[in-house]
């Protein structure tokens, strides 16, 4: 509950708490659900992504690996060499060996150069949605740059490592990465909207609640469970003479539809009686009266036309 007083809010954590816990049930549905959408979205929408790698060697003609000062200066130099790598007269230059259509933008975005820490070696890594167009670019692009490196920087062609191999395996995107994140932007989203929902809520919920915010005291408390109650039983005692009503329509309709099949019953059994004898008369006669006082004077009239 929230008690604003001079434009502040004062938030009691103990009953935020206990609404998220009463609604610990939604969290958890609204997280599952977010989770199997991130699942479903970077397994079957997502293009799969796959990386090449290849490795060059740089080293200055002039240097050699006699002391620290020269490893030193060929770390510093490949930091030169990365920029270069990228740069657009290289990739330009592998976008039209290789007739890719891209421009120098979306090239470089498929690019990552690296260099291990304390070594004259380069990275250089591609990613494409076809493994082995990845690889050709990767070779391609080993092979322009160290022409190029060598032309700018006057030093001895690098020599390629290792060549770009074929990925068999995708290197993206991770399903249980988007997945995780998925979870957890569920999970963060139904908790800021049901505290939010707590913070706008102006109910007063309980007679606490009244006497806290409003000053006011209570002077008695109708419990809702026994209104229910007493409403229900009011309807109750209405349903009667519904019924009554309902039953008496409908036991009319019954008796004349009875009525009839006695009378018929009744006039063949009067029939049988004139010629099975006087005995017989008496109990078709009780038939006829029963059947009278169901239907008046219908089944006279049936009964004794039978008899004539």
């Amino acid at each position: 509950m929230k008690n604003r007083n001079n434009d502040e809010i004062e938030i009691d954590l103990r009953t935020l708490l206990l609404e998220l816990k009463a609604k610990a049930l939604l969290i958890a549905l609204i997280t599952v659900v977010s989770a199997a959408l991130a699942f479903w979205y970077s397994a079957f929408v997502l293009q799969p992504v796959y990386t090449s790698s290849t490795m060059v060697y740089v080293l200055n003609k002039e240097t050699t690996l006699t002391s620290l000062t020269d490893l030193q200066l060929g770390t510093q130099l490949t930091k030169d060499y990365k920029v270069l790598i990228v740069s657009r007269p290289v990739l330009d230059a592998v976008v039209d060996h290789l007739g890719l259509g891209i421009d120098y933008e979306t090239m470089k975005g498929m690019v990552t150069i690296d260099n291990p820490t304390d070594t004259r070696i380069l990275s250089i890594s591609i990613e494409h949605t076809d493994p082995v167009m990845a690889k050709t670019i990767a070779d391609e692009l080993a092979d322009v740059s160290c022409a190029r490196i060598a032309e700018i920087m006057n030093v001895e062609t690098p020599k390629v490592v290792e060549a770009a191999y074929l990925p068999l395996a995708k290197s993206g995107p991770s399903v249980t990465r988007y997945t995780a994140l998925g979870a957890a932007a569920g999970a963060a989203v139904s908790i800021f909207l049901i505290a939010l929902m707590f913070l706008l809520n102006e109910t007063i919920a309980s007679e606490e609640d009244v006497e806290k915010y409003l000053g006011l005291g209570t002077l008695a408390v109708i419990p809702l469970e026994d209104a229910k109650h007493t409403a229900k039983r009011a309807r109750k005692t209405q349903k009667p003479g519904i019924g009554d009503s309902n039953a008496g329509s409908i036991s009319g309709s019954n008796a004349g539809s009875i009525s009839d099949g006695d009378a018929g019953k009744a006039g063949k059994a009067d029939t049988t009686s004139r010629h099975g004898g006087d005995s017989d008369d008496g109990s078709i006669g009780g038939a006829g009266d029963g059947a009278g006082s169901a239907d008046g004077t219908g089944i006279r009239k049936e009964v004794g036309h039978s008899a004539t």
